[in-house]
Formats: structure tokens, sequence, C-alpha cells
């Protein structure tokens, strides 16, 4: 158990990420903070005497950096997504990893539903059509989600509550594939099912597993063509998970439609390959973005710090 930290570094976080009673909590916990960039020149002299470093969704922690923080015990993700950490080497250095988990499990689910409904009932050209004045639905042939064969892949807390809203909101046929199987979800209806059958079966198709370690490349060429032809594909995980010279070879098929937020962290070349398919449709990151998983967000970052300075870290992933 600790008492305080001596230093936590902060990479790529300015004074406008938190608010001031957040900072104050934050202060209390250790002896100094830095706030700092990705890019500076000083970062490993300033990761050589931090105890507690804490990084932003899709930044790299890797063994040099580990390597060089040699008084490291804490690293915390600003976020869920910690597939760019290496949690199995902290681990053998006896760096605590924890994440966010859950804090944005509504607003992922409701987006993600969102992103259904303009695909399907072509919302945005409907709005585009009505704003040139021409208001006439001769042109629309909209589709229904109920009845529809809804896969979910990764029925973690995001998964879960996607399926729930798809089999109880919208009547549709739900089946899950995950890692572990969920007995209770069974019992209200939502199938188990063999992914390659998910696959080749579903209509819709939300994919939900996490970007660790072990999931890097996990859609590779295979999967990517076992998917049903006409199926709809929504991922609002990070774009590691996809073999995405798989997936654009897939796009060319013009046979789904596949829709990825976290394009940010593309490269520009990989963006601009995806982008050039008409059926591969971006959004920014926004599925988190409400103001009620921003407090939660906040509060389980600082809620995080202290547990684990009281011996009893939450949200570990290592």
């Amino acid at each position: 158990m600790m008492s305080k930290f001596k230093k936590i570094v902060l990479l790529g976080f300015s004074t406008n990420d938190l608010g001031k009673s957040e900072w104050g909590r934050i202060d209390g916990l250790c002896d100094q903070k830095v706030l700092t960039a990705n890019e500076n020149p000083d970062l490993s002299s300033l990761l050589g005497t931090a105890d507690c470093l804490i990084v932003r969704l899709g930044a790299t922690v890797d063994r040099s950096m580990i390597d060089k923080a040699s008084e490291l015990k804490y690293i915390g993700m600003f976020g869920t997504g910690y597939g760019r950490i290496d949690t199995g080497y902290a681990a053998k250095k006896g760096i605590v990893v924890c994440n966010i988990a859950g804090y944005s499990r509504e607003g992922v689910a409701e987006f993600v539903f969102g992103m259904i409904l303009e695909q399907i009932r072509e919302m945005d050209r409907a709005k585009q059509q009505a704003g040139s004045g021409n208001y006439s639905e001769a042109t629309f042939r909209g589709s229904e989600i109920k009845g529809k064969k809804f896969g979910v892949v990764g029925l973690g807390r995001n998964g879960s509550r996607i399926a729930e809203i798809a089999c109880f909101g919208f009547q549709a046929e739900v089946k899950y594939w995950s890692k572990h199987r969920k007995v209770d979800f069974e019992k209200n209806g939502i199938q188990y099912s063999d992914l390659d059958q998910l696959l080749m079966g579903s209509d819709i198709l939300s994919i939900n597993i996490a970007s660790v370690p072990g999931t890097q490349h996990f859609f590779d060429r295979q999967k990517i063509d076992s998917i049903k032809p006409g199926c709809l594909v929504i991922s609002t995980v990070q774009n590691e998970v996809f073999d995405l010279e798989a997936l654009k070879q897939r796009l060319q098929r013009n046979d789904i439609t596949v829709i990825l937020d976290h394009p940010d962290e593309l490269t520009a070349e990989q963006a601009k390959d995806l982008a050039r398919y008409s059926n591969c449709i971006f959004y920014p990151p926004i599925g988190y973005v409400t103001k009620e998983a921003a407090s939660a967000k906040i509060s389980m970052f600082v809620d995080n710090l202290e547990n684990f300075l009281q011996g009893r870290p939450t949200y570990q992933v290592n």
C-alpha cells in the first residue's frame, strides 16, 4: 500500500482535460505531476523518476518505454482500449495496468443503433433531399431491424447492452459469440453461436471485442471472407482487430457495408485506402462522447488512482 505517488506523468494531456476539482484530487495523490507531450525530447528523463504513468486512448507503452521507467508502479489508461500497452511485460515488472471499463456503455450502444438506422433508413440522404426542397419519398427503400439476424461479436459491457437493445427493443433475432459464454443472457433468449456460423448468418453484425494484444488481426482474411454478403458490419473498437488488407479486398467486392470509428488511429495511407470505397463509412470516435459518459470517465479515472494507492486496484487488466 502506498500513501502517495512520487511523480505522475500524464502523457498527451492538457489542463483542459479535467476540471479544477479533479486536478485537485490528483494533486492530493502525488508529490509531483507532469503534463507532457509524446514528442517531448526529455520524455525519457521524465519517465526515469515516475512511479505513475497515465496515457490516453491509442498511446503506445512498449517494453522500451517501460524499461525507461525503472520506478514505475502503475500505468493508467484514460479510456477502455489498452491494446498498445504491453500489459504482460508490465506484469513481469510488477506494474499494475488499469483502464476505465464500462463508463460509456449506454452512449456506445445508442450510437451503434444511430449508425444502423442512419444507414438502413437512408436518413442522411433524406435530410439532404428535404433541405433542397424535394419532399418526395418515392426513391427510398428502407429496411427494419425487427426480425433481422443480428450478430454480436464480444458480449462484454458494450456488446451485452447492444444485444439487449437489439433483442428486447427492436425484436431482432440476436445471436452472439464471445470468448466466454454468458449463460444468463442465453436464458433470456440471446443465443450463443459458433463464430463462423455467426459471421455467415448475420444480416447485421456488431463488433465489440476489446483491442488487446491477443486480438490483433482477430478478423483475419478467413473471418472477413466468411461474412454474409449483404451484411451491415458496425465496429466501435480499435481497428487493430482487423487485417486491413483483407478488409480492403473484401470491400472491393462491394457486397458488404462496413462502418468504422477510430479512423483517427489509422495511418493517413490506411484511411485513404479504405475511404476509396463507398461501402466503407467512417465516423469519428464519438460513441463515448456524451455528458454522462464524460462525467463517469473522469470520476472512475481518479477513483482508480485512489484505489491503487489503497492497495485495491480497480479495472486491472494484467
